[in-house]
C-alpha cells in the first residue's frame, strides 16, 4: 500500500485534467489515483450493517457476488436496542471488517427519518425520531471510524421514499426540515464528524440534492461545521458543474470521464472557478491521505467474535410486543417442560429472512436458523411444520400446496403444548427501489394464524420484517416477538429469548399503526407528478398519533420484559434563561420483578404554550440501565436549549419560547409513569417590525407598542370588540390605508423607519 503523502504538495503539481479525474470515481467503487504523484485509489463498498465488497463484477444493486462478511443485524433491528454502546461496539467490528478487507469507506449509517411505514427502505433506517436516530447514527459511526476507517452519512436529506427517489421533489417547509429531517444528520456531523456525507438522489424544494449549495454548503460545512468530503449517491449528479460549485466533492461512479471533461471546459470558459475546484480536490486527497495508514495495516478478523455480537445484537433488538398470561403465569420465557412440547411452524423458522434487498446485502459468515437453534438449545427434535409457502424462496417444482400445508400445520398444533410460530413479510415486498403498499402480513401466512388458534391457544407469533406491519390479527396469538431483521445471528437471538436465556429489552424505534390510513404521511405519500408534500409538516410518528390522540397498536417506545420496573422520584429542576436556559431532570428507576433485566428510560419535553403548533411531546434524551431483581438506580438527564426550543420560521433559528414546559419519564411515548413542569424563560422574539407586520405583531413588540402609543388607542377606542379582533390580523399597512390608527401611509413609514433605528 502507497504511504501517505502529503496533499498540499500534490494539490500544487496536479493538472486540470487531473483535479477532475480526481473529483469522480474511476470505476464503481474506487476512487481516482494520480500515479505519477503517488496517490493511490481507494476502494469505498456498501454498508451499512455489514460490508459488501464486490470481488469482481460490480452493481449497485446487489446483483454481484461479494465476500463473505458479518451481516449484522440492519438498522431497524438496532435501533430498537436503543443503545449507544452496543452500536459503538457494532461499529468496531463493522470498522475492523471494513480495514481488514482495505476498503477505505463503509457507505452507511442512514438515518433519514421514518415518515411513512411504507416506504421500501425503512429497514436501513433507524427511527421516526431524530434524536434517537442521530444518537444511535453517531456511535455506530464513532465506532467504525474508531478503526481508521471512514464512513458515508446518508441519505443528505429528505429522502424518505423509494417511488420515484431520483427524481421526486421533497416539498418541505424549513421548520420541518430543521426539526425534523435534519437534526438526526446534524448530530452525527457534530458529535463524530463522518468521514464522507452522501447526498440523496431527490431534489428539495425543486432543487437536486447534489447541486444545492444551501443545503451541502451553508447548513452542512458553515452552520453545522462538517470537515469531510461529500460523495453523490450512485448516479445522483445531474449536473456536475453545478454540483461541485454546490459543494459536492466526489461524483460515482465513474463516468468513463465525460463529467471529467464537462469540468475542465467550465474551468477553462470561466464557468466554474478553479479554486472551488481545488477544495473539492483537497478534500478527497485528504480522504484518501487519511486512509492510509489502516490500509497498510488491515489487521485480522475475529469472526466468531463478531458472530457472537451479531447474536446479541438481534437479541436486544428484538420487541416483546405482547405476552399474555394462559393459566397462570406468562406464555414466555418456556418453561424446559414447554419447550420440549413445543412445535415450530413456518417457513422463516428454518429460511430465515434476516436483511433487507437492495445495494446493503451481505454475504453472511454464516447463517443461524431458529428451528435448528431451538433443537439445538432444548436437545429435542422438535416437530416442525412449513405451514405456508414463502414468495422468494425456491421450492421444489412438486411442493405441498398452501391448502396441504396449512392442513400440516393444524395437525402439528393440535395436542401441542405451545405453538411457535414464524410469520412475516417475503424479501420482495420490501427492498430498495421501491415502497410497500400495504401494511398486511401475506394472506396465506394469516391463514394459518387463524387455523392454528382455532386448536392451540398457546401461539407465539415471532415476526420478521422491515418495517412495521399490521397485528390486527394479535387477538389470536397469545405473545407476540419482533425480532425485525436479525442478521446472520438472529436465529439463534431467537432461541435465546424464547427460551429466556437473555430477557427481551427492545423498545419500538417506531409506532406501529392500526391501519395505513391513520399515518401521517396518508394521502401525501408518495406524492404524484413528481412530487411529494411533507403535508403533515412536523407531526411524523408519534409526534403525529399523539397530538392528534390516534389509537395506535403498539406506541413509539414500547417493549416488554420477562420482569417489570417502578419509576419514581422524578424531578425538573431549570437553571438559566433564554438561549442559556438548561434543565436537570432526575428519576430513579427499579426492578420490581424476580430476574435480571434492561429497561431504557425516556425524557419527552412538551411546550403547551408555543407560539407555533408543536407536538404533545418529544423525545429530547433516553438511558438504557440493566438492574439485578429489587435494585434501584437514579439517573440524571440535562435538557439543554437545544432541547427546549423550535425552528423560529421568521427569525430562521432556533428560539426559546419559554413558559410552562412539561418534563415527562416514561417507557413509551403513551406509558408516561412521571410528570414534571417548570417555567422557562424566553427569548426575545420580537423580529424586525414592517408595514406588513399585523397589529398584534407591532403591539406585542416593546418598542412597536411604545411607538404606536396612546394615540392609536385614542383611534381605535370607538370600534366595538369584535372590529377589534378582526384588526389584530391586519397589516398595518392596511390599517393605514383604511385611516383607522391615526396615520397614513406616509406616517406608517416614518413609524417603520423609527421602529427600525
Amino acid at each position: 500500500m502507497t504511504a501517505a503523502f502529503d496533499v498540499e504538495r500534490v494539490l500544487a503539481e496536479l493538472t486540470l485534467e487531473e483535479k477532475a479525474a480526481l473529483t469522480s470515481g474511476s470505476d464503481f467503487w474506487h476512487t481516482d489515483g494520480v500515479d505519477r504523484l503517488g496517490v493511490p485509489q481507494v476502494m469505498v463498498t456498501d454498508g451499512p450493517h455489514g460490508l459488501r465488497k464486490q470481488a469482481e463484477s460490480a452493481d449497485h444493486l446487489g446483483i454481484g457476488n461479494s465476500v463473505p462478511a458479518t451481516c449484522f443485524p440492519p438498522a431497524a433491528a438496532l435501533a430498537s436496542t436503543w443503545d449507544v454502546d452496543l452500536l459503538d461496539r457494532v461499529g468496531r467490528a463493522l470498522g475492523r471488517e471494513t480495514r481488514g478487507n482495505e476498503v477505505a469507506v463503509l457507505l452507511g449509517p442512514g438515518v433519514n427519518m421514518k415518515r411513512s411505514p411504507l416506504c421500501g427502505r425503512n429497514f436501513e433506517y433507524f427511527s421516526e425520531d431524530p434524536a434517537l436516530a442521530g444518537d444511535l447514527g453517531a456511535a455506530l459511526v464513532s465506532g467504525i471510524q474508531s478503526e481508521g476507517v471512514g464512513t458515508s452519512l446518508k441519505h443528505f436529506a429528505a429522502n424518505n421514499q423509494e417511488t420515484d427517489r431520483m427524481r421526486v421533489s421533497s416539498d418541505v417547509d424549513e421548520r420541518t426540515l430543521r426539526e425534523i429531517y435534519f437534526p438526526a444528520f446534524e448530530r452525527v456531523v457534530k458529535r463524530a464528524q463522518p468521514w464522507t456525507v452522501m447526498c440523496s438522489y431527490n431534489k428539495i424544494n425543486g432543487v437536486y440534492a447534489s447541486q444545492d449549495p444551501w443545503l451541502l454548503t451553508e447548513v452542512l460545512r458553515d452552520e453545522w461545521g462538517f470537515e469531510g468530503l461529500v460523495v453523490s449517491d450512485w448516479g445522483a449528479v445531474v449536473d456536475r458543474v453545478a454540483a461541485v460549485a454546490a459543494g459536492l466533492d466526489l461524483e460515482m461512479p465513474a463516468t468513463g470521464g465525460r463529467t471529467d471533461a464537462l469540468i475542465v471546459d467550465a474551468v477553462k470558459n470561466g464557468q466554474l472557478d478553479e479554486a472551488v475546484l481545488d477544495t473539492a480536490v483537497r478534500r478527497v486527497l485528504t480522504l484518501i491521505a487519511r486512509a492510509q495508514p489502516a490500509l497498510a495495516d488491515p489487521g485480522s478478523i475475529d469472526v466468531e467474535a463478531h458472530h457472537a455480537l451479531a447474536r446479541e445484537a438481534a437479541a436486544d433488538g428484538s420487541v416483546l410486543l405482547k405476552n399474555a398470561v394462559v393459566g397462570d403465569a406468562p406464555v414466555l420465557p418456556l418453561s424446559a417442560d414447554d419447550a420440549a412440547h413445543a412445535v415450530v411452524i413456518g417457513e422463516f423458522a428454518r429460511t430465515p429472512r434476516y436483511q433487507g434487498a437492495g445495494s446493503s446485502q451481505v454475504n453472511p459468515t454464516r447463517l443461524d436458523d431458529a428451528l435448528t437453534a431451538l433443537r439445538a438449545a432444548t436437545s429435542t427434535d422438535l416437530a416442525f411444520a412449513a405451514g405456508f409457502s414463502v414468495a422468494g424462496v425456491d421450492g421444489d417444482a412438486a411442493a405441498p400446496t398452501d391448502a396441504a400445508l396449512l392442513a400440516e400445520a393444524v395437525e402439528a398444533a393440535r395436542g401441542a403444548g405451545t405453538v411457535l410460530l414464524f410469520l412475516g413479510l417475503p424479501a420482495p415486498d420490501e427492498s430498495e427501489g421501491y415502497d410497500r403498499t400495504h401494511l398486511d402480513l401475506p394472506a396465506n401466512q394469516l391463514a394459518v394464524l387463524r387455523a392454528v388458534a382455532e386448536v392451540n391457544d398457546r401461539v407465539v407469533v415471532v415476526l420478521a420484517n422491515g418495517s412495521a406491519v399490521a397485528v390486527e390479527w394479535q387477538d389470536d396469538a397469545a405473545a407476540v416477538l419482533e425480532t425485525w431483521l436479525g442478521g446472520q445471528a438472529g436465529g439463534s437471538a431467537v432461541a435465546d429469548l424464547l427460551l429466556g436465556v437473555r430477557n427481551p429489552s427492545g423498545k419500538l424505534a417506531e409506532t406501529i399503526p392500526h391501519r395505513v390510513e391513520d399515518t401521517p404521511a396518508f394521502g401525501n405519500f408518495p406524492g404524484d407528478n413528481g412530487q411529494v408534500r411533507y403535508g403533515e409538516g412536523v407531526l411524523i410518528g408519534y409526534r403525529w398519533y399523539d397530538t392528534r390522540l390516534v389509537d395506535v397498536a403498539y406506541p413509539f417506545g414500547h417493549g416488554l420484559s420477562y420482569t417489570t420496573f417502578g419509576y419514581s422520584d422524578v424531578t425538573a429542576t431549570v437553571s438559566g434563561e433564554g438561549a442559556s436556559s438548561a434543565v436537570d431532570v432526575s428519576v430513579t428507576v427499579t426492578n420490581t420483578g424476580d430476574r435480571a433485566g434492561a429497561e431504557t428510560v425516556q425524557v419527552y419535553v412538551g411546550d403547551p404554550e408555543a407560539a407555533v403548533l408543536r407536538p404533545t411531546r418529544e423525545l429530547k434524551a433516553f438511558a438504557k440501565v440493566t438492574l439485578e431483581p429489587g435494585e434501584s438506580r437514579t439517573l440524571q438527564f440535562t435538557l439543554d436549549a437545544r432541547d427546549l426550543s423550535y425552528w423560529h420560521p421568521a427569525l430562521r433559528r432556533w428560539a426559546v419560547g419559554g413558559g410552562r414546559t412539561v418534563v415527562e419519564v416514561g417507557a413509551s411515548s403513551r406509558d408516561i409513569r412521571g410528570t414534571a413542569e417548570v417555567t422557562v424563560t424566553g427569548e426575545s422574539l420580537h423580529g424586525t417590525l414592517s408595514a406588513d407586520s399585523t397589529v398584534i405583531e407591532w403591539l406585542a413588540h416593546p418598542r412597536g407598542a411604545e411607538l404606536l402609543g396612546a394615540a392609536f388607542g385614542e383611534a381605535t377606542a370607538a370600534l366595538d370588540p369584535t372590529m377589534l379582533a378582526m384588526m389584530g390580523d391586519m397589516p398595518m399597512r392596511v390599517v393605514a390605508s383604511f385611516g383607522m390608527g391615526g396615520f397614513d401611509l406616509d406616517g406608517l413609514d416614518a413609524l417603520v423607519a423609527r421602529a427600525a433605528a
